[in-house]
C-alpha cells in the first residue's frame, strides 16, 4: 500500500474515531450536565476557534516546510531553528491567552452569557478552563503540522485516536462517578490535552535529523516564511470567524438553552468536515511536492480523484442527514425532545457544511502553490456578509434563520473560490470538475434519498429499525453515486491508479 493511501486511511480512521466519540457521547453529556451546560460547550467551540487564530499560520507553514525537506529546501539547522522559533512564539501566545481569560472571565460570565441555572461563578471558572484547553490545543498544532509534513500521519492518528478516547470516555466517567459539573468536564479535557502535547512534542524532536548546533530562536527563519505564514494567518482568522461567528452572536441574541440545541445540530452537521478533511490532509504534502516539481498533470489527477472520492462520501452523508434528520437524531439519542428542537436545524445546517467541505478542496490546491490572496479575499467577503445577516435575520426568524444564512453564504463562498481558482489553474478542465466530480455524485445521491424517503420507518419507536434503514440508504447512495461517476467521467483519471 502506497504512503498516500495509508495516510488517507489512517486519517479517516483517526478523525472518524474522534468524531464518533464526540457524537456518541453528546446525549450522555446533555443528560448529566443539562442543556445549559452543553451550551457552554458550544461556547468552548467559539473560544477554541478564537484561540486557534493565534496559530498565525504556524501549523500549515510547518506542514509545508517539513514536506520540502527532501527537496533540499532546508538544512538540518534551519529546520530545527524554524521549529524552535515557532515553539517559542506559540507557547508565549498560549500563556498570554490564559492570563487574559483569568482577567476577564467574570465580566463575560456576568455581562455576556445569559445563564438561568448556572451561577456566574461556575460560568467564569468554566471559561478559564475552556481557554486553558484551547491554549494547549493551539500548541498541539505546531507538532501536528510538523508530523503531517514529515509524512507521519499514521503515527499521529494512533495518538489522536487514543487521546480522543481518553478525552470523551474519561470525561463521561468523571461526570458520572465524581462530579457532574462543567468544571470537572474541562479539568479532564485539560489533563488529556497536556499529556497529548508532551507526546507529540517528544516525537517531532526525535524525528528531525540532528543539527550541528542547539536549536535557537531565529529571525532569519521567521522572515523566510513570513509571507506565506501571514497569508495563512489571515485566512485562518477569518475562517474561524466564519465557522463560529454564528454561535458567538447567538450567545448574545438567544437563550443559552436555544444555543445548546443549535450547538447539538451544528455538531452533528460537522460530520461533513470529518469526511472532507482527512483525504485533503493526506494529499496536501504530495500536492506541495508536485507544485515544487511543477508536475501539473500528476497534481490535477490527484486533485480530481480526491474530489470525486470526497464528494461521493460527503454528498451521501449530508443528504442522509438532510432528508432523515429526525430519524438520525432518534437513532442517535432516542429523545423525542431533541427531534423536535434539533431536527429542523440539522436538516439545514448540514447542507451548509457540505458546501463548505467542497470548498476545502480548491483551497488546498491553491495553498499548495503558495498562493493565499484569492482564498483570503473570498473568506473576507463571506465574513463581511455574515455579521449583518445574523444581526438582522435572527431577531426575526430565530436560530433557523441563522442556519439558512450558513447555507447561503457557503454556497456563495464555494462558487466564488472554485471559479477563480480553477480558472487560474485548471483552465479548460474546470468544467469536468464541476460536472463529473461534484455535481453528478451529488445529484445521484439526492435521487437515492428521494426514493428512500418512500420506505422510511413511519414512526420513532424502534431505534434499531432506523439504524438499519439509515445504514442501507447511506450505503446505497455511496454505491450509486460511485458507479455513475465512474462511468461518466473516470477516463481522464486512469493514470492516477498508478500513483495511489
Amino acid at each position: 500500500m502506497t504512503p498516500i493511501k495509508k495516510n488517507i486511511i489512517s486519517n479517516y480512521l483517526g478523525q472518524g474515531w474522534s468524531g464518533l466519540m464526540a457524537i456518541a457521547f453528546l446525549p450522555s453529556y446533555v443528560q448529566w450536565l443539562g442543556v445549559e451546560a452543553f451550551g457552554l460547550i458550544g461556547i468552548f467551540a467559539v473560544i477554541q476557534a478564537l484561540v486557534m487564530v493565534l496559530d498565525m499560520g504556524m501549523s500549515p507553514t510547518l506542514n509545508r516546510e517539513m514536506a520540502t525537506i527532501t527537496n533540499g529546501s532546508h538544512s538540518t539547522q534551519s529546520i530545527r531553528d524554524l521549529l524552535r522559533s515557532l515553539e517559542i512564539i506559540c507557547y508565549s501566545l498560549a500563556m498570554m491567552v490564559v492570563i487574559v481569560a483569568w482577567l476577564f472571565s467574570n465580566y463575560f460570565a456576568q455581562e455576556w452569557i445569559r445563564a438561568d441555572h448556572l451561577s456566574s461563578g461556575d460560568v467564569a471558572r468554566a471559561l478559564i478552563l475552556m481557554t486553558t484547553v484551547a491554549a494547549l490545543r493551539l500548541c498541539e498544532g505546531v507538532y501536528r503540522g510538523s508530523l503531517y509534513g514529515l509524512g507521519y500521519q499514521v503515527w499521529y492518528n494512533y495518538v489522536f485516536s487514543l487521546s480522543s478516547t481518553m478525552r470523551y470516555v474519561g470525561a463521561l466517567m468523571i461526570i458520572v462517578w465524581f462530579s457532574a459539573t462543567i468544571e470537572a468536564f474541562f479539568f479532564w479535557q485539560a489533563g488529556v490535552s497536556l499529556a497529548t502535547l508532551l507526546i507529540l512534542a517528544t516525537r517531532v524532536h526525535q524525528l528531525l535529523p540532528k543539527a550541528p548546533l542547539p536549536a535557537k530562536f531565529s529571525q532569519e527563519s521567521i522572515f523566510r516564511v513570513w509571507q506565506f505564514a501571514g497569508g495563512m494567518t489571515a485566512i485562518t482568522l477569518l475562517t474561524m470567524v466564519f465557522l463560529h461567528l454564528d454561535k458567538a452572536l447567538l450567545s448574545r441574541l438567544v437563550s443559552l438553552q436555544e444555543l445548546g440545541y443549535y450547538t447539538l445540530a451544528a455538531t452533528a452537521a460537522n460530520v461533513m468536515f470529518m469526511v472532507a478533511v482527512p483525504a485533503t490532509q493526506a494529499i496536501y504534502p504530495q500536492l506541495v511536492k508536485l507544485s515544487f516539481c511543477n508536475d501539473q498533470t500528476e497534481m490535477f489527477a490527484i486533485y480530481r480523484k480526491t474530489t470525486k472520492f470526497v464528494t461521493i462520501l460527503t454528498a451521501s452523508a449530508s443528504m442522509l442527514l438532510c432528508f432523515f434528520a429526525g430519524g438520525t437524531i432518534y437513532m442517535w439519542s432516542g429523545s423525542q425532545d431533541l427531534i423536535r428542537k434539533t431536527a429542523p436545524l440539522l436538516s439545514i445546517l448540514v447542507i451548509g457544511s457540505f458546501l463548505n467541505g467542497l470548498s476545502y478542496l480548491p483551497y488546498q490546491l491553491q495553498v499548495a502553490h503558495g498562493r493565499t490572496s484569492l482564498p483570503l479575499k473570498a473568506i473576507t467577503l463571506a465574513v463581511v456578509l455574515f455579521i449583518p445577516s445574523i444581526l438582522v435575520v435572527v431577531p426575526l426568524y430565530g436560530v433557523e434563520g441563522a442556519a439558512w444564512i450558513w447555507v447561503v453564504l457557503n454556497a456563495i463562498y464555494l462558487l466564488v473560490t472554485s471559479y477563480f481558482i480553477h480558472s487560474g489553474l485548471l483552465m479548460a478542465r474546470k468544467w469536468e470538475w464541476y460536472l463529473f466530480d461534484t455535481l453528478l455524485p451529488t445529484c445521484a445521491t439526492v435521487i437515492v434519498m428521494v426514493l428512500a424517503k418512500q420506505f422510511q420507518p413511519p414512526t420513532y419507536d424502534d431505534r434499531l429499525h432506523w439504524f438499519i434503514f439509515l445504514l442501507f440508504a447511506g450505503l446505497l447512495a455511496v454505491f450509486v453515486s460511485a458507479v455513475l461517476t465512474s462511468f461518466a467521467g473516470g477516463r481522464s483519471l486512469k493514470r492516477l491508479e498508478r500513483t495511489i
